[in-house]
């Protein structure tokens, strides 16, 4: 993940840099990889990177098309780029780097606000146009990427993260009465625009969001889920709803496995994570590592699923089991609630403490392995009796039929 932030101010005075460089460390642990800053009068942009796609200075943000005049801060991954860029360069745009945030620049000069439509991804970005003087927000359909708000009548602050928000001050800190009651009522979900805080917003999801110069904005919602059945799929039989759920979760794996760096799979030994292997090892994946995070059994209850993960991994080629935790370090309880407020307001919880455990293992040996790390997560879980622990933890990928990871699954 990156972070990104920016102030937009509305009354013709310079945006402070001030407040933009200290949201953006407040984010380092987003982005640890490099950092940038523009001012264009008005409007102040603010980057935090981890390197995924084109490691090279030449896709360092925020990202200035001085051709088109547009500057854009991004977040996220679209994993059709390279789609989008062949058909881009057939209207004759041409690109001075290799990864996707260009291709939004592109797209958004070339589409409009129906580029979001065109992007298979997760993702939320700022574009400046110079010309006109807007501001664009856009966050993907389901909201995967976060951005806060705070604003009033002079000025607009965004950030990936609400504490963010907060290091650049001037934040009403009370709390949301209605956001309070959704949390205690709804297992700590803050529906959007809502956030816990009077002074910070979120911008919905699958949110076009306009802001024209003098601080008045529009909104397009460009996507909703659609729940409904026709006539042929009352018809479809099980067996075809099994085909057409793994060919979809094949296509889900396949796109995300769209990196310039290793991908990696965080592995509890449960039936999503397990599944993730065994669809990237289908795909051909080389030397992927799988993370197993652990804790210290207390009052006699086992803190780590270990045994169900190492079947996993211990069966699959080319796959690395990496175990993390128990005993390795100890954990500051204000560490770990701090880098958890790094969600964007979701439920909270000790897998989050895990992700937490692993970027602090990944931190502490920063002689780069890895460049960045892309993982596909999952946070369900199964208990099977110890006693059928092996024949479980891998009927997640075998029940369906034999042969459909090839000659790698677990007997």
């Amino acid at each position: 993940m990156c972070g990104i932030c920016g102030e937009i101010v509305f009354t013709g005075h310079e945006a402070s840099t001030r407040a933009v460089k200290a949201m953006m460390a407040k984010m380092t642990a987003r982005g640890p990889d490099t950092s940038g800053c523009l001012l264009q009068g008005g409007v102040v942009f603010g980057h935090r990177r981890l390197k995924i796609i084109d490691l090279s200075e030449k896709a360092r943000q925020p990202m200035v098309d001085s051709h088109l005049g547009i500057d854009i801060v991004f977040n996220g991954c679209i994993y059709n780029y390279q789609e989008l860029r062949h058909e881009l360069t057939e209207r004759g745009y041409n690109f001075f780097s290799s990864g996707d945030t260009e291709v939004i620049i592109k797209a958004f000069h070339a589409w409009g606000s129906a580029c979001v439509e065109k992007f298979n991804g997760m993702f939320a970005f700022a574009i400046h146009e110079r010309h006109s003087g807007r501001t664009v927000l856009a966050r993907d359909r389901l909201g995967i990427k976060p951005l806060y708000l705070a604003s009033n009548t002079k000025k607009l602050r965004f950030a990936s993260s609400l504490p963010a928000l907060l290091a650049a001050g001037e934040v009403d800190t009370d709390l949301d009465p209605a956001a309070l009651h959704h949390y205690l009522h709804w297992h700590a979900v803050v529906p959007p625009p809502l956030t816990i805080l009077k002074g910070v917003r979120k911008l919905p999801p699958a949110t076009f969001r306009i802001y024209e110069k003098d601080g008045s904005f529009s909104d397009t919602v460009y996507w909703k889920l659609q729940l409904r059945q026709d006539s042929d799929d009352l018809k479809r039989s099980e067996e075809e709803w099994m085909d057409m759920v793994l060919d979809s979760l094949r296509h889900a794996v396949r796109r995300r496995m769209v990196a310039d760096v290793p991908v990696g799979v965080l592995l509890s030994g449960g039936v999503d994570s397990s599944l993730l292997v065994g669809l990237l090892a289908e795909e051909g994946q080389k030397n992927l590592n799988t993370f197993s995070v652990g804790f210290e059994e207390a009052g006699g209850e086992k803190g780590d699923e270990f045994y169900y993960s190492d079947i996993i991994a211990e069966h699959f080629q080319n796959v690395t089991g990496k175990r993390l935790g128990n005993g390795a370090r100890h954990v500051r309880v204000d560490e770990c609630i701090r880098a958890d407020h790094q969600r964007p307001g979701r439920q909270h919880g000790h897998d989050h403490v895990g992700v937490i455990l692993l970027w602090f293992q990944i931190e502490a040996k920063r002689q780069r392995q890895f460049e960045g790390f892309v993982h596909c997560s999952a946070t369900a879980r199964v208990h099977p009796a110890r006693d059928t622990a092996k024949s479980q933890a891998a009927g997640a990928i075998q029940h369906h039929r034999p042969g459909q990871f090839g000659n790698q699954i677990p007997a």
